[in-house]
């Protein structure tokens, strides 16, 4: 119970002094006024107490240790307000304790330490480490060897660290190697290199459980290894949406006390089976087009993306397409409750039960995960046809720092849905409010042209004589080789090869030379597209959610609110950092 004393004594913090207890679940110390009053209370909860040592020590920026027999180190969690709503860092927390007596602070570092392994079994031990040194600003090594690494060598945790060298290496790993005990995978890069990822740890499981990605109708089995994200990438969208910041020791410290976000993902299938996984965004029209015409310029760096969005805007692009979408039970949400799916959200802690309902405790959770999927694409399909704007399917906000709220602010991590945006052919000015209100607290949807509907699976496919124009039209301006590597991976599952793309090809023909003139040219037929990233070349797409199927090391977007309330407090007795 967290009544229960282990351990209480007198304490001095520099100059002043105060009164230290370390019960079951936290560890608080009060400061004395001169009559043996209390003035004010720090309260940490062992669980997120990082670490444990002798002496006076350093760990961030640099690490020093100065070994006195009377004082000991706790690090720990503290939080502190980004200035958003939404979305709170972490940073390490350190205070030095000076006792009367060897022997006291030896109690003390060994009830500390066992309440941490006691109050804390999730932590990871040991953890398989993929650094990608070529993404975003090529600070990848640098971030994990200077910020990273010393918080998991405080918190006790070894790591096989793998630098890689090529794209889908760590894909590849999984697939293919031992990973017979490490806990979890961490990624040290932007968003492809989570779906990296991603792909190998889904495929790794199904390869042992015996299944079929290629089947759409078989239940995918959940990984039961986590997934941590250190963001260091163009894009990190992801990290973004599940944690509030892009910030590398919060995202550590999130791993290290072994924080778990389980994360639904969506396979896209088209008629040979399985094309890809994806979890932020599945866009058609202005996104896929977007996304093709930014490889055009990649030498531009992240800068491209804006730079493509505005040539794509101006094309004025609209696409002919049937949309078939399965409805999820509007009882349960709606992509327009204007809820916000934040750490505790008892949305997905309801839809846990939903789908996991003889569950009940993380173990067996995963172990009877054989239920629902013939079930989920029973029911009543709905069918609309036109020219779109934009055809988008979500399992998350997709926030970003220029979106906070993201492309639909209202859905959730983990409740086995999806949000399906179509915006329908409109003048120029009233989509580009529709953009204009992504990055505000406008409601995005509140416009006579944009739908959204929380759905439990998709399917995209052309109007009769469209098929025709799709193949010509979707590689026209390609040559042969940007055409080969694009239909290779649409192609590959997860259990496949991508053919290789190194870090050396920067540049092919296509994007020395694309078009500049983007908008003045023949419009299309058919768009592509956009799966977390990369490109599908299959236009013809069936698309449904898998509830839950990862799980991070993270626990979705905490209140920012929060931090106000706890400084209100220390104000007056207690902190709870």
């Amino acid at each position: 119970m967290e009544t229960d004393l282990q351990l209480e004594s007198t304490v001095w913090v520099g100059s002043k002094i105060y009164r230290a207890v370390l019960t079951g679940w936290q560890f608080n110390w009060t400061e004395l006024d001169k009559k043996n009053r209390d003035k004010k209370t720090i309260s940490v909860p062992v669980a997120e107490v990082v670490g444990v040592e002798e002496g006076r020590v350093e760990i961030l920026p640099q690490k020093s240790i100065e070994d006195t027999d009377k004082v000991f180190t706790v690090f720990y969690v503290k939080r502190s307000s980004t200035g958003s709503s939404y979305g709170l860092l972490w940073t390490l927390g350190r205070t030095q304790f000076s006792v009367p007596s060897r022997v006291l602070r030896d109690q003390w570092t060994k009830h500390l330490r066992a309440a941490l392994k006691t109050h804390s079994p999730v932590r990871p031990n040991r953890l398989l480490v993929f650094i990608n040194p070529y993404g975003g600003k090529k600070k990848g090594r640098k971030i994990y060897h200077s910020l990273v690494a010393p918080l998991f060598e405080l918190a006790g945790i070894s790591c096989h660290v793998i630098v890689t060298e090529r794209a889908n290496q760590a894909r590849d790993h999984l697939l293919k190697k031992d990973l017979t005990g490490f806990d979890g995978v961490v990624c040290v890069g932007g968003d492809g290199m989570f779906s990296e990822i991603l792909h190998g740890l889904i495929g790794r499981t199904q390869q042992e459980a015996g299944l079929c990605e290629n089947d759409l109708t078989v239940t995918l089995q959940p990984c039961q290894r986590h997934i941590g994200i250190i963001p260091a990438g163009s894009t990190d969208c992801v990290c973004y949406a599940t944690v509030g910041v892009i910030d590398p020791v919060t995202s550590a410290l999130h791993i290290i006390i072994g924080d778990s976000q389980p994360l639904d993902v969506c396979s896209v299938h088209q008629a040979s089976g399985l094309v890809r996984y994806s979890v932020s965004l599945l866009g058609y029209g202005f996104y896929g087009d977007v996304l093709a015409e930014s490889e055009k310029h990649r030498w531009m760096g992240p800068l491209r993306y804006d730079y493509s969005g505005t040539m794509v805007y101006l094309s004025n692009r609209s696409y002919a397409g049937i949309v078939q979408y399965l409805p999820a039970d509007p009882l349960l949400s709606s992509p327009r409750d204007r809820t916000r799916c934040l750490s505790g959200c008892s949305v997905c802690s309801r839809s846990t039960e939903r789908l996991f309902p003889h569950s009940s405790d993380a173990g067996s959770l995963y172990s009877s995960h054989y239920s629902q999927f013939s079930s989920d694409l029973e029911g009543e399909w709905v069918t609309v046809e036109g020219r779109f704007r934009c055809v988008s399917l979500t399992c998350m906000s997709s926030s970003c720092p220029k979106s906070p709220l993201g492309l639909s602010p209202s859905a959730h991590l983990a409740d086995g849905t999806g949000d399906l945006i179509l915006v329908w052919d409109t003048h120029p000015l009233g989509f580009l409010k529709f953009l204009y209100r992504h990055t505000s607290t406008e409601d995005q949807f509140d416009l006579p042209f944009v739908e959204v509907h929380r759905v439990k699976a998709v399917r995209f496919s052309l109007p009769p004589g469209k098929e025709e124009e799709e193949i010509g039209e979707s590689s026209g301006g390609m040559d042969e080789e940007e055409r080969g590597y694009i239909e290779t991976v649409s192609r590959s599952g997860s259990q496949q090869h991508l053919t290789d793309r190194g870090p050396g090809r920067e540049m092919t023909n296509l994007q020395k030379t694309g078009n500049p003139f983007l908008c003045c040219s023949k419009a299309p037929a058919v768009s592509v597209w956009n799966c977390d990233g990369e490109i599908l070349p299959s236009t013809e797409i069936l698309s449904r959610v898998h509830g839950q199927l990862v799980r991070l090391y993270a626990r979705g977007i905490e209140d920012g609110a929060a931090v106000h309330c706890s400084e209100d407090i220390e104000r007056g007795c207690t902190l709870q950092i």
